[in-house]
């Protein structure tokens, strides 16, 4: 006996499609179901745009446009020579695998910047893309040394 010749649709899988505008012995006839006037019983204009509101004038050219947005602007992260004091020892290297394991630095970014807010005591060797001139003032001044990296993926310094 072949059981594939007798596959059926379980009981109520296939509905019938029902056909709207086919009189008005159909239950949908006249007005197919869009009710009598307005946008939405047109054949065409109701507007299902995604920023579409009703024909006011839109928000977005309501607002004022001012200033820009670039593209291609570095995401810098940012650490602080009093974070990197608490976080590191004497004699330590640190570079952006460092900085990462002590979650200094965290998420997507191009390049490193080492800023001078705080203390720092210990001579560290701290490897990063940008140091501020106050940053680089406290590293020299605690006997430590700045190694400035290339960025070469990140746009020019303007």
């Amino acid at each position: 006996m072949d059981i594939l010749s007798k596959l059926k649709a379980p009981e109520g899988a296939n509905k019938k499609e029902t056909r709207v505008g086919r009189g008005v012995g159909s239950g949908l006839g006249k007005t197919a179901g869009r009710g009598q006037k307005g946008q939405k019983a047109r054949a065409t204009g109701n507007f299902n745009k995604k920023h579409f509101q009703g024909g006011q004038t839109p928000i977005q050219r309501r607002l004022p446009k001012r200033g820009f947005r670039n593209p291609f602007a570095a995401i810098v992260a940012t650490v602080n020579v009093g974070d990197l004091d608490a976080a590191f020892e004497t004699g330590a290297t640190v570079d952006a695998a460092a900085l990462e394991s002590k979650r200094l630095v965290q998420g997507r970014y191009d390049l490193i910047k080492v800023l001078g807010d705080g203390e720092i005591t210990k001579t560290l060797v701290i490897s990063a893309h940008r140091f501020s001139k106050s940053a680089l003032a406290k590293i020299v001044q605690a006997g430590g040394q700045a190694n400035v990296l290339a960025s070469d993926s990140a746009p020019a310094q303007g």
